[in-house]
């Protein structure tokens, strides 16, 4: 559910915020953090290669089970956290044989509610199987691209994909885009739709709400000097005078950058 404020500033004028009813244990499990590095947007040779990065809070990273492959043992959900590092809210497994694992945590689970992997799994949110042992139709998220290298699509908060149909040894997915793309029945998906639907809908409200998720302020090319951007400089207020590029002089904005073509035959149906 999203909570709006009374205007008392400007700030919080438009500022919504997500009321975290689901949560139901702030304190992570200790065993399945660890450190994050924050890099501020810089590569191993300390050059920036994604602009607008920095600061924010400290997070620490969550272990989360993308390869589901504890098959046959059934798990209780024993509690539903927030990870910083995502937008999705994570669900805390506790397996029949001891183990604890965080998965991510779909639509409609709750605390108490059994989950189990494997094929002989019921279609119910939160199960996971091959694509082989899914009925065409089921909406899916947490998608492996090669079997037993753990999900890879469909992972941010309120995403949801459908398996349309089976040909052989690959499915065919249509993806939160608008793609259709064959992917081996082998791989694994988890039943449902990502949890945390109302992510989409927050509103930022102020800049110092950004700064505290790591964003830096975005200055657009026209904004700066021609030594820095090909959009820069001219008397006043310029739109360019050219075609979008990058900082680099790369065209943008509908150039086609894709140069993948061992996985090209894989897509059936583009996103456009």
């Amino acid at each position: 559910m999203m909570r709006a404020f009374s205007p008392t500033s400007p700030g919080r004028r438009f500022m919504t915020v997500l009321d975290f009813e689901e949560i139901s244990r702030k304190a992570p499990e200790k065993r399945l953090i660890g450190p994050r590095k924050r890099t501020g947007g810089r590569n191993n040779k300390g050059r920036i290669t994604i602009w607008f990065r920095g600061g924010g809070h400290k997070r620490r990273y969550r272990a989360i089970d993308f390869k589901r492959d504890k098959r046959e043992i059934p798990a209780r959900v024993a509690a539903i956290e927030y990870d910083p590092n995502r937008s999705a809210r994570l669900a805390l497994l506790h397996y029949a044989d001891g183990e604890k694992r965080y998965i991510l945590c779909p639509d409609g689970v709750h605390v108490g509610q059994t989950i189990i992997a494997g094929e002989q799994a019921d279609i119910l949110p939160g199960n996971c199987l091959p694509l082989a042992a899914i009925p065409s139709g089921t909406f899916i998220h947490n998608i492996e691209l090669r079997p037993g290298k753990g999900g890879q699509l469909v992972r941010s908060a309120g995403t949801v994909a459908q398996l349309v149909a089976r040909e052989g040894e690959y499915a065919q997915v249509k993806l939160p885009s608008g793609e259709i793309r064959a992917i081996n029945v082998a791989c694994v998906a988890t039943i449902g739709q990502v949890g945390n639907i109302d992510h989409k809908n927050v509103s930022i409200g102020k800049a110092g709400r950004s700064r505290w998720l790591g964003r830096r302020p975005h200055n657009r090319g026209v904004t700066m000097n021609p030594v820095d951007h090909p959009h820069g400089g001219g008397e006043g207020k310029t739109a360019g005078g050219r075609h979008p590029v990058t900082p680099w002089g790369k065209p943008t904005k509908g150039f086609k950058t894709r140069n993948n073509k061992r996985t090209q035959r894989f897509i059936l149906k583009r996103r456009k």
